[in-house]
């Protein structure tokens, strides 16, 4: 069995520390831990930490410091890192779940067993947490999708999936912020802007920070969109 965290070079540049391999709210608890940690510290020759769902990937100056530095500092601000903050920081994104926003919908529904009013209300009771960044400007991969509607990946993906769309895989959801391929659940779509348009903070939530979706009408999301 592994022997958490594990650390291993990346390149020249970066060390990459790993908690685990799963998602998991205990495993990602440990990973914002240190990044608020290695930002409280100011360790030198690092230029960035990048928080994932069981690891971060910490990025430093080759010619300040080396990945043997890095690692020691690391290790050094692992039991002394920072608690949670006290309270986490909400984000409500409305999402309209009606035909032609949710093409997945009713597939979603045929393969769990419920009914698409039951889909719908089992998405809205999901408990959803800012896990990472993805590949994208903004795709803020969200952990806590119920059980009931937890489905794979489907087999191919899907191209020119507009931005907006709502979309579950497994444990995750995402609110796509480009339009993209996906090869997940499209069960809605939200006019809310995760891509804010500030220079000083361009995405709506930061890692650690909880999400509500609220259920709108047909006619609220035309008039937001």
């Amino acid at each position: 069995m592994p022997v958490w965290p594990i650390f291993r070079p990346v390149a020249e540049h970066g060390l990459l520390v790993e908690f685990g391999a799963m998602i998991d709210r205990a495993i990602h608890a440990r990973v914002l831990r240190l990044d608020r940690a290695l930002a409280a510290a100011a360790v030198p020759g690092v230029l960035e930490a990048v928080p994932a769902y069981a690891a971060i990937l910490i990025r430093f100056d080759p010619r300040l410091t080396d990945h043997a530095a890095i690692e020691q500092a690391a290790r050094g601000l692992l039991d002394v890192a920072p608690e949670a903050p006290a309270a986490p920081v909400w984000h409500e994104v409305t999402v309209c779940y009606d035909a032609g926003l949710s093409p997945d919908l009713a597939a979603v529904a045929q393969a769990t067993g419920l009914s698409p009013e039951q889909v719908i209300a089992a998405h809205l009771a999901g408990e959803y947490e800012v896990f990472m960044y993805g590949f994208a400007p903004g795709y803020a991969y969200l952990a806590g999708v119920p059980e009931a509607i937890r489905l794979p990946r489907k087999p191919s993906a899907q191209r020119d999936i507009p931005a907006g769309s709502v979309l579950i895989a497994g444990p995750q959801c995402l609110v796509s912020t480009l339009t993209m391929p996906t090869g997940w659940w499209i069960v809605g779509r939200s006019p809310t802007r995760i891509l804010t348009g500030d220079p000083a903070r361009p995405f709506l939530f930061d890692p650690g920070d909880r999400v509500r979706f609220r259920r709108i009408s047909r006619a609220v999301y035309e008039a937001q969109a």
